[in-house]
């Protein structure tokens, strides 16, 4: 049944593919008489599909993807409708990147924006620049999920990623895309830099690259942010990361995050990053709301919530109720993220061990001296030597002998 269920998968994309490339064949000969507006630059166009974007960005998939559809039939010679309806795929995987059953749908219309994309390109040398734009955005996007903890496919991701380069540095002859165009450049005079400052087995691959500026790559990505239409919310995710992760600037962050899940509250993956920050902050009472909503939201089948969120919201409100020495509720919700840990196979992350840790420790305070041995042994099993965890995990466990 699951051969077949994935062979029904690849027929879908290929009949995707195939159908987007007669579109694109049909339409090659009518490029001049339809083509009259450059769509990306387009106020209008921009108007007529705002509405469209922000339910995709609040996952109302299907009421965005009618929408994307409509423009698709209107606008077959151009590949921004292609791009949109791989953009709504590749957010059904983000809130649980372990999932793969998106992937032939979300790759099939990148290889869709690629061929009307390329089409533009070669064909038509007043759409030059932005056939390039859509080359470089499809095949970086196909880039990212191949280069996917759960893909690693780094041959293709490379292909990909070089394919991207190249067809950006063609957009960058050019400024009439600004700043949509910048979005890209941005990421790469950003990660150029930081890529081989953390990975210095990396540096000599650089060289074959154009040299980067980290903190040009940081302003470019602000100015998308501020500025562009369709890449807008793309930057500021990166953004958020960039500066939560890698710039100790979690003041800016915090307030990116606030502002998505603000102006997309139906959008889990912006909902638990913000719940995230505010852990992070020790802003509680709101972050035991929104953790709770998430918990709410997954038991009610809201699309998009699932284990992975469940894992943060559990854990986040474990801590919590555990320094407010409410045992059996910290209990409760440490139970719970071991549980949504397992479901989705995190089993090496720090929620699922320090959840276990967690557990070992109130089971040991509460007398229960067996379960906390357990909860222990268990972190010992699941993490490596070196781990933080197994450390803090053998310790316990050696005390709790002691005291027998």
């Amino acid at each position: 049944m699951r051969k077949r269920f994935l062979s029904l998968n690849v027929l879908l994309a290929c009949v995707v593919i195939f159908c987007s490339w007669s579109a694109a064949s049909a339409q090659s000969k009518k490029v001049k008489k339809d083509t009259t507006i450059i769509l990306i630059n387009n106020v209008t166009m921009q108007i007529e599909i705002s509405q469209a974007l922000s339910d995709l960005y609040n996952f109302k998939f299907e009421v965005a993807e009618r929408q994307f559809r409509w423009f698709k039939q209107k606008y077959q010679w151009h590949p921004l409708p292609y791009f949109l309806l791989g953009l709504s795929e590749w957010w059904k995987i983000m809130p649980n990147t372990k999932e793969t059953k998106y992937d032939d749908r979300f790759l099939a219309y990148m290889d869709s924006t690629i061929v009307v994309a390329k089409n533009l390109f070669e064909e038509y040398p007043e759409y030059k620049i932005e056939g390039a734009f859509f080359l470089a955005a499809a095949h970086g996007f196909k880039g990212r999920l191949y280069s996917d903890e759960e893909r690693k496919n780094w041959t293709k991701s490379a292909v990909e990623g070089k394919a991207a380069l190249n067809y950006m540095e063609i957009c960058r002859e050019k400024e009439n895309l600004s700043p949509e165009l910048l979005f890209g450049d941005a990421l790469y005079n950003y990660f150029s830099v930081w890529v081989p400052e953390n990975y210095p087995s990396l540096k000599p691959i650089m060289w074959f690259f154009r040299k980067g500026d980290k903190q040009l790559g940081l302003k470019m990505l602000k100015e998308v942010s501020y500025n562009a239409f369709y890449t807008r919310t793309e930057a500021m995710v990166w953004l958020m990361r960039i500066l939560n992760s890698y710039e100790n600037d979690q003041v800016r962050a915090f307030q990116l995050s606030e502002y998505l899940f603000t102006t997309y509250p139906d959008n889990p993956y912006f909902q638990r990053y913000y719940a995230r920050m505010l852990y992070a902050r020790g802003m509680y009472p709101e972050m035991e709301r929104q953790s709770k909503r998430i918990l709410e939201r997954i038991d009610s089948g809201y699309v998009g919530y699932e284990a992975t969120s469940g894992r943060y919201a559990a854990f986040f409100l474990g801590q919590f109720y555990e320094s407010q020495r409410k045992q059996e509720d910290a209990k409760k919700y440490y139970l719970l993220a071991v549980k949504y840990s397992e479901q989705i196979g995190a089993t090496e992350s720090g929620y699922y061990l320090f959840s276990l840790i967690s557990l070992g420790e109130i089971n040991g305070k509460m007398g229960n001296k067996a379960e906390a041995k357990r909860y222990f042994k268990e972190v010992k099993k699941k993490s490596n030597r070196k781990d933080e965890a197994f450390k803090d995990a053998k310790k316990r466990l050696r005390n709790l002998e002691k005291g027998d």
